[in-house]
């Protein structure tokens, strides 16, 4: 299994490899190799800033020579014509990493805007917003990063670091208790002491799981705000409760107020619109 720096690594030698292929000839033709300059990230609207550590390293894995200067921190509120970094170098380094900075930036603030925005609407409850692995490929790491820039908090990471018996799961073991049966017998003869999260889809699910035992946590699937309540009333904290399935902005708080431990959003990550910024010369 990867680190993240080495994920990170990957991904910034891959986006480079697909976009500069051979060469940027537009860059090559027109700008002297010994040529410096400097650039500025220029914000052009309201938002959480996110990505300025990865976008260190975007600079410095295609040319270690660039100075990099920052005068704000990722979380930070930013607004139109704040100057939150210049870069001095190359203008051909310059221009090369210019795009593979936005695009990473311009997504992980817009994520961590979006998180903001959610935790925003839960202040005064107990509840959190979670991510999920609805993510885009390749870039999950820096994703769930940005939403813990923004407030939120991360699920799990992948399929390896926690238990999550969703319905197709309980299905295909044959229901509720083969589900965890077969859980706990796995997670003995392998060592492992992974946390377990199940999905339930009704009140006699929730029992099921309640008489059966083996869950830290019950997830309550697509379930109505009215239902919820009975839900977490029903369990009266013997497990964490999750909920998740098509809540928005505008459900979240009648959710939180039912008085779930988290509520899972995917649209955290799988329906951002990225933060309007641009790279100009300075």
């Amino acid at each position: 299994m990867y680190t993240v720096d080495e994920l990170n690594d990957r991904l910034i030698d891959l986006a480079f490899s697909e976009d500069i292929g051979d060469g940027d000839h537009t860059t090559l033709c027109c700008i002297p190799e010994e040529a410096m300059g400097k650039s500025k990230l220029l914000i052009k609207e309201e938002g959480i800033l996110a990505g300025l550590r990865i976008a260190r390293e975007v600079f410095h894995r295609f040319d270690p020579e660039m100075q990099v200067e920052t005068f704000m921190n990722d979380g930070d509120r930013v607004k139109p014509g704040d100057v939150p970094m210049i870069v001095t170098g190359k203008v051909r380094s310059l221009l090369q990493t210019e795009r593979l900075m936005l695009n990473i930036m311009q997504r992980m603030s817009g994520i961590a805007t979006m998180t903001a925005e959610y935790v925003k609407r839960l202040e005064g409850t107990k509840t959190r917003v979670l991510d999920t692995r609805k993510t885009t490929p390749g870039m999950r790491m820096l994703e769930k990063e940005a939403v813990k820039i923004g407030g939120g908090t991360n699920h799990r990471i992948g399929l390896f670091d926690m238990i999550l018996l969703k319905d197709n799961h309980v299905d295909f073991a044959g229901g509720i208790a083969a589900a965890l049966d077969r859980c706990a017998a796995y997670q003995k003869a392998k060592g492992l002491n992974l946390k377990v999260e199940i999905e339930v889809r009704s009140f006699d699910e929730i029992r099921q799981v309640m008489e059966h035992g083996g869950a830290d946590r019950i997830m309550l699937d697509n379930f109505s705000v009215e239902d919820t309540k009975k839900a977490v009333e029903m369990i009266g904290g013997k497990f964490e409760t999750e909920s998740s399935g098509g809540i928005t902005m505008d459900t979240l708080r009648d959710y939180a107020l039912c008085g779930v431990d988290f509520i899972s959003v995917g649209a955290l990550t799988h329906s951002v619109k990225g933060l309007d910024m641009s790279f100009k010369a300075c």
